[in-house]
């Protein structure tokens, strides 16, 4: 029985609190089902890191974004050195996660309607006392927005005629979050702190011009529930915009909101 093996046999001994029962899984390690779930959770990890490597290699900003990234990756490491026990949460986790990112921007020039996008990146988990922890993020976010087809709400001057005027915006988000374990089994967190986004890249139907019509920075605030199963992580959030990302002219404030749902893995 190899190493790795034999951490995943110890770190599944473990009661979940549920209700008010007590659930033995300490068997599931013997489950041929439950070891090809975890073949899959490691290469869908894998996946999603690559991914975003890509992804930062495409951009601009990849020097500051790629160290970032290592930096975290680097610290987190060290995870897989401590143990995960029932009464004691490992002082650095670290992980990789995606989901869909619901969002819309707000304004006198937008619909009102939300729209579907995908997100992707890595955490690290630094659990400075029993129940409180703090956990920064590298995430690529992908959003949208849509225009008005009321000429009366919208700048007139900026788009050719024709009702096709979306915009699809491409940030790099790095969220510091506060952890605060909820109940008995620490399994449940209560997440919220602040969030930088960074545009990467902005492409908007219908301009006139080929200029920016977004800002390059967007600051948002962040809640949310994070639950934490053995090596799979699941959960949602919500952020709101706090930046006027309006790079047009001050006539009008443009701010973002999105739902975020996510699921991933932790080592």
């Amino acid at each position: 029985m190899g190493l790795g093996t034999r951490s995943l046999e110890k770190a599944l001994r473990f009661e979940i609190v549920l209700t008010g029962h007590r659930l033995d899984v300490s068997k599931a390690y013997h489950s041929v089902g439950f070891l090809a779930l975890y073949n899959l959770l490691k290469i869908y990890s894998g996946i999603m890191l690559a991914a975003l490597y890509t992804l930062l290699l495409k951009s601009r900003h990849m020097k500051n974004l790629l160290t970032a990234l290592l930096i975290l990756l680097t610290f987190g490491a060290a995870a897989q050195r401590n143990k995960l026990s029932d009464d004691h949460e490992n002082f650095f986790r670290f992980g990789a996660k995606g989901g869909v990112n619901i969002n819309k921007v707000t304004g006198q020039s937008y619909k009102s309607g939300f729209n579907y996008n995908y997100q992707l990146g890595a955490f690290l988990q630094f659990n400075f006392a029993s129940r409180i922890g703090i956990q920064p993020e590298v995430n690529f976010v992908q959003g949208s927005s849509e225009f008005s087809n009321d000429p009366n709400q919208i700048y007139d001057d900026l788009f050719f005629d024709g009702s096709q005027k979306k915009s699809k915006l491409n940030y790099l988000e790095v969220p510091v979050l506060l952890n605060v374990s909820l109940g008995p089994s620490k399994r449940v967190k209560l997440q919220f702190g602040p969030s930088y986004g960074g545009l990467l890249k902005q492409t908007t139907d219908s301009l006139k011009n080929n200029g920016n019509i977004y800002k390059n920075a967007d600051w948002s605030a962040i809640g949310g529930l994070w639950i934490q199963l053995p090596l799979v992580n699941l959960g949602a959030r919500y952020k709101l915009g706090l930046s006027d990302i309006n790079a047009v002219d001050d006539r009008q404030t443009w701010k973002s909101q999105a739902i975020q749902v996510f699921v991933g893995v932790t080592f």
